[in-house]
């Protein structure tokens, strides 16, 4: 009998998915396909969309494994259509960025871009919390925009996906993203080296130094091939930070060992390496020898990612046959390298400009989206004039606060005669000592405390774990900081004050309620004390009977 649905745990889908994201990278195929074929009867009882197309994304792959390109199409088409029907999460990123990397292995460059782009959409807000969804998507994204010639942006998310490792429990994803981001800095060294940005080469060769030498610090038991593929990407890290000679014994190391027992793509991945390397001792030395050595290196790597279907480093090698038969003097020979990667190269890269172009275009509007969503919730919450949160924010921030638990004071402030200010001067006048008067709480209330603009000329300053003695205290210094002020240069007829109303709310004790039902009666405390200090004179602080602040006896009523 078939389980439904009920009877799939979440957790045992999860653990699923993770182990089949683990094996769907891994060169030997057979444990993938092994976990393909225990998965058959969960996935299908998952109802939820993205389990209906994680079981497609993975029937996807194992399709291009066995090598049938048209169930691989149909597979990633179902999978495609169940994403319209996911919500927005770091998991449909994961699967985005997944099914794009499958794309990128079938060699469908265009689709694997798109996608692409999505999965990065999702991935880049800094809203989204860590999780090991969120380091997967960046690292199959990575790898995704590896393949696609986007070596910036494969950077980006080898880093990024690092950082979201870094702030979760699990020691193998963050060595397993270190020695990513190690590969991808050191590969585009290589890139900048090519170009002749030696500087530049050498700086991204360092970072990846310094990702390998992290990875090998961590307390963590990388498999063999990781283990060796960290030595390749140091090595040849080196080679591109400009000391060729301290690479070649590495490498020549990691090859005999993996001739004998290693897998096939890492055998091609450490020949180019170690060809690179080769090549820039006989283009230094001018020894013929050590560039045919290189020339024999390539074809092997060219013949290994053929086979691995890894057809980006193929392309690659294509184009390094040529250029070393060209610098050995051999016309031929290159002509028929190059002819061979122009003929694969352009069927692959034909769209790379417009499509990266879109990706630009799209990213840019989602940016700007979410510059004006900030600019909007800031003006819905700020004062325009004084820069300090407006009545809106004081009220959504006194909300959330839990009354008794520790001491809070509220102080409501009011500029003294302000009405005369405007009446004699001008409403510019007016702004300008609002603005002040503002700046002047700011600067002298405490760290931590909160100054709002509570409406016309009137303050609000929250005060938390003040008790009412501490709080009259720092109000006292507030009133003081703006009667002491220099107003000269705005030509007014009186100086500036403020008078002030104070009211706290205690802690609780054990067994009794706070005595104060809520921030709306202590703020209508504060402003009955705050009316008290107008009527006693103005340019004071007031509050409960003998903690009461003096008035400045220099103001009149």
């Amino acid at each position: 009998m078939t389980p439904g649905p009920s009877h799939v745990a979440p957790g045992d889908l999860q653990s699923a998915l993770w182990r089949l994201l683990d094996a769907s990278d891994r060169e030997d195929h057979a444990p993938f396909l092994a976990l393909v074929d225990q998965a058959a009867g969960t996935f299908p009882d998952a109802g939820r969309p993205s389990w209906q197309a994680w079981r497609h994304a993975f029937g996807a792959r194992r399709a291009l494994v066995d090598g049938d390109v048209a169930a691989a199409a149909a597979a990633i088409a179902a999978a495609r259509e169940q994403l319209d029907a996911c919500p927005t999460s770091a998991g449909t990123a994961l699967l985005l960025a997944y099914l794009a990397h499958v794309e990128t292995t079938a060699d469908h460059l265009d689709s694997a871009m798109l996608l692409a782009v999505d999965a990065s959409l999702l991935t880049d807000g800094p809203s989204v919390p860590p999780s090991r969804a969120l380091l997967q998507a960046h690292r199959w994204l990575s790898m995704t925009l590896s393949g696609l010639d986007l070596e910036e942006l494969a950077v980006h998310h080898a880093v990024r996906g690092h950082q979201v490792a870094a702030a979760l429990p699990d020691v193998g994803d963050r060595g397993s993203l270190l020695l990513l981001a190690a590969r991808q800095h050191v590969e585009l060294a290589q890139t900048m080296r090519r170009r002749g940005e030696a500087e530049r080469a050498a700086e991204l060769a360092g970072e990846a130094i310094t990702c390998a030498t992290g990875a090998r610090a961590l307390d963590w038991s990388p498999e063999q091939a990781d283990a060796d593929l960290l030595d390749v990407v140091q090595a040849w890290a080196l080679m591109c930070s400009g000391d060729p000679d301290a690479a070649v014994g590495p490498l020549r190391r990691v090859r005999r060992a993996l001739q004998r027992d290693g897998g096939l793509w890492l055998r091609g991945y450490t020949d180019l390496a170690l060809a690179r390397v080769l090549s820039a001792l006989s283009a230094r030395d001018g020894r013929a020898a050590t560039g045919e050595e290189a020339i024999d290196l390539l074809v092997d790597a060219s013949g290994a990612f053929a086979a691995a279907g890894d057809r980006r480093r193929y392309r690659q090698s294509l184009l390094e046959l040529g250029q070393g038969n060209a610098d050995l003097g051999r016309p031929a020979e290159a002509l028929h390298w190059l002819e061979a990667y122009r003929a694969d190269t352009g069927r692959a890269h034909a769209r790379s400009r417009e499509l990266w172009a879109e990706m630009f275009v799209r990213r840019s509007r989602l940016r700007e989206a979410e510059r004006q969503e900030a600019v909007l919730r800031r003006h819905a919450l700020e004062d325009p004039l004084t820069g300090l949160g407006n009545r809106r924010s004081a009220e959504r921030r006194l909300g959330a606060i839990r009354l008794g638990e520790e001491p809070l004071s509220l102080a409501v402030v009011d500029v003294d005669r302000f009405k005369e200010v405007n009446d004699d001067t001008s409403h510019t006048h007016g702004d300008a000592v609002l603005r002040r008067v503002a700046d002047l709480l700011r600067e002298h209330s405490r760290t931590g405390d909160e100054v709002y603009r509570w409406a016309g000329d009137e303050f609000l300053v929250v005060l938390p774990t003040a008790t009412e003695g501490q709080a009259v205290v720092v109000m006292e210094r507030l009133r003081s900081a703006v009667a002491e002020a220099d107003w000269g240069d705005l030509q007014l007829s009186a100086p500036v004050t403020v008078s002030i109303g104070v009211a706290t709310a205690p802690a609780a004790t054990e067994g009794r309620p706070s005595p104060v039902a809520g921030w709306r009666s202590l703020f209508d405390t504060a402003d009955l004390h705050l009316f008290s200090a107008k009527r006693l004179g103005r340019n004071r602080v007031r509050a409960h009977g003998p903690t009461d602040a003096p008035a400045d006896r220099g103001a009149g009523a």
